[in-house]
């Protein structure tokens, strides 16, 4: 099994997660948060991407035994699912977040066949809204998908929620609270911005940061 705060070290180690308290980080969505990952940014570290990748077939190859195909969601997954794809010698598709407007316009890049057992490659989850997007093109698609593997999660009730009405199963590298409890250990935050940082993750969406 994956070692959750060994990937959460080394995340914080080449800062593919920063924390800031004071001056929280604004999300695509609008959501203002103490947290940032980047997890792209490992990529540029080859023992630490050499690390992850490792994990990241663990966790494919002990909960995912039947996995015949590996599909990576465009963008920030294509290079982590190629990876593993290699590894574990399996073939490999991605997901594009809409259909190519020109061409043959795919929206799943790569070779596969219907009924075909694939496990999705994602960077990270949050309200897993994007995430399940990529399942529900893969079916239509007529491929099983058994699972997804991921390597952050921020553990979000909402996402869990989804991923159990979806009924797929995921498993991810590292999460929030593994973060956190190291972030403590280390001293990176203090006892009272651990507070404030475990009480967004209760409710994100309507955060407004310290006050």
């Amino acid at each position: 099994m994956t070692n959750e705060k060994a990937v959460a070290e080394k995340l914080l180690q080449i800062s593919a997660i920063r924390l800031n308290v004071n001056e929280p980080f604004k999300w695509a969505s609008g959501w203002k948060s103490p947290i940032y990952c980047d997890n792209r940014k490992a990529l540029s570290f080859p023992y630490i991407r050499e690390f992850i990748k490792s994990e990241m077939c663990n966790v494919v190859f002990e909960k995912f035994p039947d996995a015949g195909l590996l599909a990576g969601v465009a963008t920030a997954g294509i290079a982590w699912g190629a990876m593993a794809a290699d590894q574990l010698k399996l073939p490999y598709i991605y997901v594009r977040p809409k259909p190519k407007e020109h061409g043959l316009g795919n929206q799943i890049e790569g070779f596969y066949e219907a009924g075909q057992k694939v496990v999705v490659i994602e960077d990270l989850i949050s309200t897993g809204k994007s995430s399940l997007q990529v399942v529900d093109v893969l079916k239509k698609s007529s491929l099983e998908v058994i699972g997804m593997v991921s390597i952050f999660n921020y553990g979000f009730d909402v996402a869990k929620k989804s991923f159990e009405e979806a009924r797929v199963h995921y498993q991810s590298l590292t999460n929030y609270e593994t973060l956190i409890s190291l972030a403590i250990e280390k001293k990176i935050v203090s006892v009272e911005q651990e507070t404030i940082l475990l009480n967004w993750k209760t409710d994100p969406a309507n955060w407004k940061g310290v006050l």
